[in-house]
């Protein structure tokens, strides 16, 4: 199989051309399930009042405002994504969820975080970690910004194990799913043909967990979600070196 392009160039580029469609899209093709998997990544990693959350490959900002709204405006959040356009409508979608004043958005790289080591609670991703060019940079930079004690949660497609299921999604989803998506939301990169690929080339199960922990991350879990077309992945940073 031939390795995909996940330059910084190419996605950026392709998430800036579907950003106007971005939502819309998400809750189409995957039928509204994807706010489920965000509620289930919150109530799994809850927020307390005053926490601190940095979600990064934000893009227009859904998990950041499911925080938000989960912590009733109590917590300090801060989306970050590296797609100008992305950023611009998680934004203007503040206002709809009167999150001006506790969800910020900056443009930043999830390999090079701007931000010390040690500053937050929550450290989460949700579908954006297999679009990092270098997985495992990712999770270093992750677990490095993680507060001790602080929980790291990566929210991501994944393979379906149990048939006809399988074959069934499978099908849909290298098949379907990537021609309505180009059809819908029409863009030079083929960003849903992008999407089945990535996925499949993505570590999955017990080889992220075994990533995870290698960056120093313990009591490493993780749970398949929809019969397992999503997997919630949840590790703590120890409170000592």
């Amino acid at each position: 199989m031939a390795t995909i392009d996940k330059s910084g160039h190419r996605v950026r580029e392709m998430f800036g051309e579907i950003a106007a469609r971005y939502d819309f899209m998400n809750h189409l093709l995957s039928l509204n399930i994807d706010r489920y998997w965000r509620w289930r990544t919150v109530r799994a990693v809850p927020p307390r009042a005053g926490c601190k959350i940095l979600d990064l490959c934000t893009g227009t900002g859904d998990l950041a405002f499911a925080y938000h709204k989960a912590a009733e405006g109590q917590a300090q959040i801060i989306g970050a994504d590296f797609s100008r356009p992305m950023l611009l409508h998680g934004k203007k979608k503040g206002h709809r969820f009167e999150a001006e004043d506790t969800v910020n958005f900056i443009e930043a790289d999830t390999q090079q975080i701007p931000a010390a080591d040690d500053q937050f609670d929550i450290v989460c991703v949700a579908f954006g970690l297999r679009n990092v060019a270098n997985t495992q940079r990712g999770l270093e930079e992750m677990t490095r910004v993680c507060a001790p004690g602080g929980k790291v949660a990566v929210l991501e497609f994944s393979t379906p194990g149990w048939q006809p299921f399988k074959s069934l999604y499978g099908w849909y989803f290298r098949n379907v799913l990537p021609r309505v998506g180009q059809m819908l939301a029409r863009n030079s990169q083929s960003a849903y043909n992008y999407l089945p690929e990535s996925v499949g080339q993505f570590p999955q199960g017990e080889t992220l967990v075994a990533m995870m922990r290698l960056v120093g991350l313990e009591q490493v879990t993780y749970r398949g979600l929809t019969g397992g077309i999503a997997t919630l992945y949840v590790g703590t940073k120890p409170t000592t070196k």
